[in-house]
């Protein structure tokens, strides 16, 4: 059999010019095809890593903001809860201060003057003195007094013993969870609802509470339900000095009667 070697070469030529007809025009623009995909894919997710990135960074950023929020509000909770509590401190220091500064002057009277002409004089200056304190104080007394003193009376009802606890927990059952809350000035509704809670925290139940004006309170306000009272005023403080006061001078007296019981025999 005779191999015809032009037909054989003739074949090999065309094979060679099949494949580099198919690379040229089919594997390269696969390939092309190929490579432009990965660098697309690639390209996508390193913007998807970027993206990622950036969103973390970004919680990161309302993560520390919301905690530093978080800190200040405590810090300015914690500032005004110090306040509160110096300025009530301050008041009472104030207020005995001032029962000091009384009971002295009245027992330099009582060694300076005659003790009839003295006793009624010291009891005139007693009752004008308290009127004049609590004339001034109404004078005085404002709304944010008034809130400032909303603050110590929550406080004052969250420190209530298991005794007053019980029995305003007793008269609160009687009167169905109702109870009458009086105040000079209108509270306002942020107190209101502070208020509120506390006492629905403190009885362990919601509590129905009306809030009403009372402009014979000087500077202080009162919880009433049943026949049972809390309350905290500077009236009321005023009045527990006035009493103090009224019991030394009348011991005073009696010490006096006795140690001189006839002022005239002297003369």
């Amino acid at each position: 059999m005779l191999i015809d070697w032009f037909t054989v070469g003739a074949q090999i030529l065309n094979f060679l010019i099949l494949v580099w007809l198919m690379k040229r025009f089919l594997y390269k623009p696969i390939l092309h095809a190929i490579d432009a995909r990965e660098k697309r894919i690639a390209a996508e997710l390193a913007d998807a890593d970027k993206k990622r990135a950036e969103a973390r960074k970004e919680r990161d950023e309302f993560q520390n903001k919301n905690n530093e929020i978080d800190r200040k509000r405590a810090a300015l909770l914690s500032q005004v809860a110090d306040e509160a509590k110096a300025e009530h401190h301050r008041l009472l220091d104030e207020a005995r201060q001032v029962a000091d500064d009384l009971i002295a002057k009245r027992q330099e009277m009582m060694r300076s003057d005659a003790h009839n002409l003295n006793q009624a004089i010291s009891l005139q200056i007693q009752q004008e003195i308290f009127s004049v304190t609590r004339k001034a104080l109404t004078d005085l007394a404002t709304t944010s007094l008034e809130e400032r003193l909303g603050e110590v009376f929550i406080s004052r009802l969250r420190e209530l013993d298991g005794q007053a606890k019980a029995s305003l927990v007793a008269a609160l059952r009687a009167s169905s969870g109702s109870a009458h809350l009086r105040s000079a000035f209108e509270l306002p509704a942020e107190q209101r609802a502070a208020i509120q809670n506390a006492l629905n925290e403190t009885f362990s139940s919601e509590i129905n509470v009306q809030f009403e004006s009372a402009p014979h309170l000087i500077s202080g306000i009162e919880l009433v339900t049943n026949g049972q009272k809390i309350s905290w005023s500077i009236d009321g403080y005023l009045t527990s000095l006035e009493k103090s006061v009224g019991k030394f001078l009348k011991e005073n007296e009696k010490s006096d009667t006795k140690v001189n019981p006839n002022p005239q025999a002297k003369s």
